[in-house]
């Protein structure tokens, strides 16, 4: 009898050092859910900063002040606009006729009389 005694005490001790380690597992897995939640939260709170910082960024004012200060790109007018024609006449001409190709062929000699 004796001999049963204690080993039912080794079972239950046994099963309560099993119950207690299944105890700390499950606060221990519960706290890291609660991280895992926590983390979570912030990351969303952080996803919808920089999407809200993404729309600000992509306003056209933005935009273009970064084209300008940073890509020194400027707005296009008139007397930048080569059109399809000036631009291989353009590039077909040698650089080395200085003014007298910058004049029209039917503009007056600048000493000529009329």
């Amino acid at each position: 009898m004796a001999r049963l005694n204690v080993l039912l005490l080794m079972a239950v001790i046994a099963s309560a050092l099993w119950l207690v380690r299944t105890a700390y597992d499950a606060r221990r897995l519960f706290a890291e859910i609660h991280r895992a939640e926590q983390e979570g939260l912030r990351l969303d709170g952080e996803r919808v900063r920089l999407e809200a910082e993404r729309q600000g960024q992509a306003t056209s004012r933005i935009v273009e002040r970064t084209a300008r200060e940073k890509l020194a790109m400027r707005t296009v007018t008139p007397a930048v606009t080569m059109y399809e024609g000036q631009a291989t006449a353009t590039l077909a001409e040698p650089k080395t006729a200085g003014k007298a190709a910058a004049k029209p062929a039917n503009a007056p000699a600048s000493g000529a009389a009329r």
